[in-house]
């Protein structure tokens, strides 16, 4: 018996016919015209919606308003823009509140300003959860120093004072003068007066053309300088420029004899503290001559010097005439100190020249 063989078919792949669909052409749809009242409509409604838009995005786009902290004033009125940042430009400027006084401060309730931006039809202002708001007046101080110097610029002009000699003293507790920040100019003294006797003076403070003004009275002091001592001294101790200093002081109230300067080199005839006032008979000169000091006797006269040795019988300062005794002839000479142990006498007549020219004398070429 012969084995049956399969039968073997070639690779078909064309698809049968049974899933096979037929193609159908469908017409292409065509677009309507829209009527042309609907168009108008839809054109109409983009360009309100365009028009809203272009109100609305600047306004959503700027920054929200919102109440100010402490203001300062520097005018007589406050504005909206004075309390409100970020308020618009065509209202910032519309007065809403008087400002304080010169240099006063006051206060504003927060739910006033924020009626008063709805009464001017600007939206809402954030308050920041304040309650009020504190306004200070600026003001320029003119103070008891500008006020001074006005007086005695004005007491020189009128009454011929010396300005670096004088010392004001205003009545009241120290006035000041308040004026707007943009009143300039040097403060001036109007309608001055003085009593020489009596001293006191009265004026008008004045600045701007009487724009800021205020009524002062005071006393002159005159004054003068005295030398003052800026440590202690002992008895006897030389002084020297450090340690005195000028300093001016009330006429009045300083001592008639008071010194105006110390000389450098004069030594303290008692105790001084520092600050003492120093008085004539407070210093003088050294004693350049002691009491039994041996010292040199010059004799001068026309064509001739000697010099010869004596002892002093007194002490004695530059300038100061003291007794010597002439340490040869042991004769009592009249001298004048003239320098550290050294005294001169000068020809009175024939007993002066006769005793100068005593043994011991040596003459000086």
């Amino acid at each position: 018996m012969y084995a049956q063989t399969p039968a073997i078919h070639d690779v078909d792949d064309r698809p049968d016919l049974a899933d096979l669909k037929p193609i159908v052409r469908r017409p292409t749809a065509r677009v309507a015209p829209m009527p042309f009242a609907v168009a108008l409509r839809a054109g109409l409604a983009f360009a309100a919606f365009a028009m809203i838009g272009a109100w609305t995005l600047p306004a959503l786009a700027e920054a929200p308003m919102r109440l100010r902290g402490d203001v300062t004033a520097r005018g007589d009125v406050l504005t909206l823009g004075d309390l409100v940042e970020n308020a618009p430009a065509a209202a910032a400027a519309r007065p809403l509140f008087r400002a304080p006084a010169l240099g006063a401060t006051g206060t504003i309730q927060a739910r006033r300003i924020v009626d008063a931006a709805a009464s001017a039809g600007l939206g809402p202002v954030e308050t920041g959860g304040r309650a009020q708001v504190s306004v200070q007046r600026a003001a320029r101080r003119v103070a008891a120093a500008e006020i001074e110097a006005a007086l005695k610029r004005g007491l020189q002009a009128g009454y011929g004072l010396d300005p670096t000699m004088l010392s004001v003293r205003l009545d009241g507790e120290g006035p000041v003068l308040l004026a707007p920040t943009d009143l300039g100019g040097q403060v001036a003294a109007l309608d001055l007066t003085y009593d020489p006797r009596t001293r006191r003076l009265a004026g008008l403070i004045s600045l701007g053309e009487r724009q800021a003004s205020l009524r002062v009275t005071g006393v002159a002091v005159e004054l003068r300088e005295v030398a003052v001592l800026v440590r202690a001294v002992g008895r006897g101790e030389r002084l020297t420029e450090a340690d005195v200093t000028l300093e001016r002081r009330p006429r009045e109230g300083a001592p008639q004899d008071a010194l105006a300067q110390a000389v450098p080199g004069e030594v303290a005839q008692r105790a001084l503290a520092v600050g003492t006032v120093l008085r004539s008979g407070d210093t003088a000169p050294p004693e350049l001559v002691a009491r039994g000091e041996m010292v040199t006797i010059l004799y001068e006269a026309p064509g001739i010097t000697l010099s010869m040795r004596g002892i002093a019988s007194e002490p004695g300062r530059l300038g100061a005439a003291v007794n010597v005794v002439n340490a040869a002839s042991k004769k009592v000479l009249q001298a004048v100190v003239v320098g550290q142990g050294r005294v001169s006498v000068s020809p009175a007549g024939p007993q002066r020249q006769a005793s100068a020219a005593l043994p011991g004398s040596t003459a000086l070429r």
